[in-house]
């Protein structure tokens, strides 16, 4: 695809991703109480998350749940419940490093995964955002191959800094109060994220 047109897709991505969403809080939670080693398999989640939303956008999936409003409330449903339950978990969470083992990893990826696919707010704006830098008069699969792996790659390595940056702080944070407060701000912004995803109108 056109150079040009590649390095303003890169600078929009980067803008855009470098707004934490609900997905980078359940990043940097995760990663406060997991060290460095267990960020691997949340920024693989993500990873994962935005190839699916962002394929599924390319594929038709955006236009559906702009044009149904019923296949747009369903998802926007279940991504705002698992959001409420991932918040709820976070708030309740042990403070105590010992009682509070890290996720699984498989488990942490899979959290990491559905929170980012789930999220039928990317899905819309994948569908109006990519379009934007695609040249008509160029392959459509040659150029959606290309933004989406140059997106993946971006969603990985900014999800990445977070995680490792989360990680290196979690040594800093053992006092059970201040675990608490983090846990529980962390929780509480996830509750309201999954809360404003379903309010939001379609």
């Amino acid at each position: 695809m056109d150079p040009a047109l590649w390095l303003a897709f890169v600078a929009a991505a980067m803008a855009v991703l470098l707004i934490p969403g609900p997905t980078i809080l359940l990043v940097i939670g995760q990663s406060l109480g997991g060290g460095a080693r267990n960020a691997l398999p949340l920024v693989a989640g993500v990873a994962l998350g935005d190839l699916t939303a962002m394929s599924l956008s390319l594929a038709g999936m955006g236009a559906l749940l702009a044009a149904s409003a019923a296949a747009f409330t369903a998802l926007k449903w279940a991504g705002a419940a698992y959001l409420v339950w991932l918040g709820v978990k976070l708030w309740r969470a042990p403070v105590d490093p010992e009682a509070a083992p890290p996720l699984p990893a498989g488990r942490a990826m899979r959290e990491a995964y559905v929170v980012t696919a789930l999220n039928p707010k990317s899905i819309v704006f994948f569908v109006a955002f990519v379009p934007q830098f695609l040249d008509p008069a160029r392959p459509f699969l040659a150029q959606a191959a290309v933004l989406v792996a140059t997106f993946v790659v971006l969603a990985a390595l900014n999800a990445a800094i977070y995680a490792l940056l989360a990680a290196r702080l979690s040594g800093a944070v053992r006092r059970p109060g201040l675990r608490r407060a983090l846990n529980r701000t962390g929780g509480a912004v996830l509750v309201g994220a999954g809360v404003a995803v379903a309010l939001r109108r379609a």
